[in-house]
């Protein structure tokens, strides 16, 4: 196993435990809760894991990410210009848009949470899910090189 490989490993594990965590809130959490709680208690207990997972992305993923995405890029050769290009270059533009969309539909859905407007904040978590589950499509399909 070479550097390459554990640096790849960090980037798709993070981005994994980034997703899985977002489907798992939307899936498994969100219904429970709504089934299981009064609101107050919903209200309560949503609210500490919205902040939890906050705190987990600007304190592991956003940094494992970044850090990841701009060693593999740099190990591969990536420039501004190669991101023009046919291939490789316009799937990786791509998925970097996306996930810069993702992350302020991520920011906003926090902003919208604390600022008491829920119709908002729950189109910013849909948002931010679906376009997380592009960026891991997006990934899958960049060619081997």
């Amino acid at each position: 196993m070479t550097w390459w490989a554990v640096v790849r490993f960090l980037h798709v594990l993070s981005a994994a435990l980034w997703v899985g965590g977002q489907l798992t809130v939307s899936l498994v959490v969100l219904p429970l809760a709504r089934s299981l709680l009064d609101e107050q208690r919903r209200g309560r207990m949503l609210h500490a894991v919205g902040r939890r997972f906050g705190m987990f992305t600007g304190a592991v993923f956003l940094p494992v990410q970044l850090g990841t995405g701009v060693a593999i890029a740099w190990h591969k050769g990536v420039t501004w210009a190669s991101l023009a290009q046919p291939g490789y270059g316009r799937i990786l533009a791509a998925k970097l848009a996306l996930f810069c969309a993702v992350m302020a539909a991520a920011g906003l859905h926090g902003w919208a949470t604390g600022a008491g407007r829920p119709g908002f904040a729950r189109a910013m978590a849909v948002t931010a899910l679906v376009g997380s589950v592009g960026v891991v499509l997006l990934a899958t399909a960049l060619p081997a090189t």
